[in-house]
């Protein structure tokens, strides 16, 4: 007697007969277990792996070309539940059905011709999702002596080497003279601007004392020294500044190429330029 086997049909092939007389068929030479196409593809049967010698499957051209979206699906299953070398058997189907190259992807050998209305094919004696695990090799323990010694700075038998050695007296002279302070005197506090000490009134009275230098604003002018007294006249009795873009007082951003200001600070409109010699950055 033969081994198991397994009849899948559909409610049209079992309409018309082809499902009963595929059964009866099997039964005179071996058990048959009977499923729906629709229970399987819908999961509600899961069938066992490796149980069955072949499987037989009897649908109608309409049921294959509704099934073409989860064929691939439907042939993973009946690969699993075939024993090795186990055959599948699917009747009525047309020549132009892709079932032929979704068999051989799926991992079945195909042993009928792909014209015939009968296709079949067989499960090969070692299926290819079967892997057998690969033993890999323990991993050799590590000296903790060794592995700290291979990133260590200097092996023990390494000489030391003295750092201040390596240096000549070209190394060691002063790259420039200390820029020290002229005057030798500390630089004084300003006056804060509620000054009860007395710094406020020497500072007016220095400023008072000081001299500034004018610098004519004409193309030819030139510059001179004069006292705060005479600053304060000159700045009186000055005519008010005039140019021909109006923007010389802003300063060198807003002046023109040809700006006899240019170079000179920004000054208020009718005022002479001037450079106090109190200036700290002067």
């Amino acid at each position: 007697m033969k081994g198991p086997a397994l009849a899948i049909g559909s409610p049209a092939t079992a309409q018309d007969g082809q499902y009963q007389a595929l059964v009866t068929d099997l039964e005179a030479s071996r058990h048959v277990e009977k499923q729906m196409l629709d229970r399987i593809v819908d999961q509600a049967t899961m069938l066992s792996p490796s149980t069955y010698s072949s499987i037989h499957v009897a649908l109608s051209p309409a049921d294959y070309d509704a099934l073409i979206p989860r064929l691939s699906f439907l042939l993973s299953q009946l690969l699993s539940a075939l024993t090795p070398l186990g055959t599948l058997h699917l009747q009525n189907t047309t020549s132009h059905s892709p079932i032929a190259s979704e068999l051989t992807l799926s991992g079945f050998t195909v042993l009928s011709a792909p014209s015939s209305p009968t296709i079949m094919a067989q499960k090969p004696a070692q299926a290819p999702s079967v892997s057998k695990p690969v033993m890999l090799p323990l991993r050799k323990k590590t000296d903790s002596a060794a592995k700290k010694a291979l990133w260590t700075l200097s092996a023990p038998g390494t000489p030391s080497i003295d750092s201040e050695a390596l240096l000549t007296e070209s190394d060691r002279a002063r790259p420039c003279e200390p820029i020290t302070n002229i005057s030798n005197a500390p630089r004084r506090k300003k006056a804060c601007k509620n000054c009860t000490c007395g710094l406020a009134e020497l500072e007016a009275e220095e400023l008072k004392q000081s001299k500034v230098v004018l610098l004519d604003g004409s193309e030819n002018g030139a510059a001179r020294e004069v006292s705060q007294d005479e600053r304060a006249r000159l700045i009186k009795n000055a005519p008010k500044a005039t140019s021909s873009c109006g923007n010389c007082y802003l300063g060198d951003a807003f002046r023109c190429a040809s700006c006899p200001y240019l170079g000179l600070p920004a000054f208020k409109p009718g005022e002479k330029v001037e450079i106090d010699f109190g200036m700290d950055d002067i």
